[in-house]
């Protein structure tokens, strides 16, 4: 279910020693996607919409990805997912084009399927069933736009791992824990774990980074009730979902869950918040060619962190590289139409 060029490069890596698939993976990722069409290549030329224009609303926050608005209707919100992609907690200067729509159309998707797990905070997507305020920005919102329940955040990251990479691989090497969990020895990058595990993070400021904290630690920050329904429907909602990407083709690697509490009569409940099992949020793997030892061929923004530090990122220059601290990251041209050639082949292989 991988595209072409995908079975391709997992061919050519299997007949390759293991010692050397981390050397070339980059390369490898940067033709990952080569043979393409040409009218397919076209339309990644389109302007991204980096900031939402909504003159007549009154915005309430622009995050990493989305602008949150108010409505006239006091229970509801407006999330615009815009073209803006960061990566290491950096907001690049320029976006990929249309991935706000392949966020909202991938998180409606699962909105849906994994509503019987625990409910959610989407309301329609649809611009003509939003409040009248909304309807004369239809043109600039039209697939990019959620209304959803006004909820109170918990402050939490849900992180579910049932593979080892990322920081958690970071950590593994150092300390053979993962957010302070006791690991088994002689793990290696990339291997799938006996069991998914829970790894909670705090949910910081924008600009400022999150911290992978125990799950002590979260449950003392927002109570152990709380904690437990969180870390139960985190689990299960990996899970399915997990299981069902299999099917397509793709793994799941990892992803990250936030939480909201509605107020239903005198009591709160918990619901499903923000994004949902996104290709920013979660880590995408093909299944086909799997193998642990090293990084994987992915789906998601590793292919963007990839090509950021190659060109010289590192803690420290988060406003631009050295030499032009201040003037911002620009993403290469290529690596726009890469980053959005992945996105939308994970959209299609999970949602046709």
């Amino acid at each position: 279910m991988v595209g072409y060029a995908g079975r391709r490069i997992l061919t050519e890596r299997r007949r390759r020693p293991i010692r050397l698939i981390q050397a070339l993976l980059y390369r490898d990722l940067c033709g990952f996607f080569k043979t393409r069409s040409s009218a397919h290549t076209a339309t990644l030329l389109m302007a991204a919409l980096i900031n939402s224009d909504l003159p007549d609303l009154t915005l309430i926050s622009r995050g990493k990805v989305r602008d949150i608005y108010s409505t006239s209707s006091p229970d509801r919100l407006l999330f615009v997912a815009s073209d803006r992609i960061s990566a290491y907690d950096v907001i690049l200067q320029n976006g990929i084009p249309d991935k706000g729509k392949l966020l909202t159309q991938i998180s409606l998707f699962w909105f849906h399927k994994l509503e019987h797990i625990i409910p959610n905070h989407f309301v329609t997507a649809n611009i003509d069933e939003m409040p009248e305020e909304i309807k004369k920005y239809k043109t600039q919102l039209d697939g990019r736009a959620m209304l959803v329940k006004k909820a109170e955040v918990v402050p939490l990251e849900a992180i579910v791992r049932g593979y080892l990479a990322g920081s958690a691989w970071s950590e593994y090497k150092v300390k053979g824990t993962v957010h302070g969990i006791a690991m088994p020895k002689g793990l290696v990058e990339g291997v799938k774990l006996s069991q998914p595990i829970f790894t909670p993070s705090t949910k910081a400021d924008q600009g400022a980074h999150d911290e992978n904290i125990s799950p002590e630690q979260a449950a003392e920050l927002i109570g152990q009730e709380l904690y437990n329904q969180i870390s139960t429907a985190s689990l299960s909602l990996y899970t399915t979902a997990s299981n069902y990407a299999q099917t397509r083709g793709l793994i799941l690697a990892d992803t990250k869950f936030e939480f909201g509490l509605v107020s239903e009569g005198s009591e709160k409940k918990l619901i499903l918040i923000d994004e949902l099992l996104t290709m920013d949020s979660s880590r995408f793997w093909p299944l086909d060619g799997y193998l642990p030892g090293g990084a994987q061929p992915s789906f998601d923004k590793q292919y963007l962190r990839d090509w950021l530090v190659s060109v010289g990122f590192r803690k420290g220059f988060e406003s631009g590289p050295p030499g032009k601290e201040g003037e911002g990251w620009v993403i290469d041209e290529e690596i726009v139409k890469g980053t959005k050639q992945r996105y939308a082949e994970a959209v299609e292989l999970l949602t046709k």
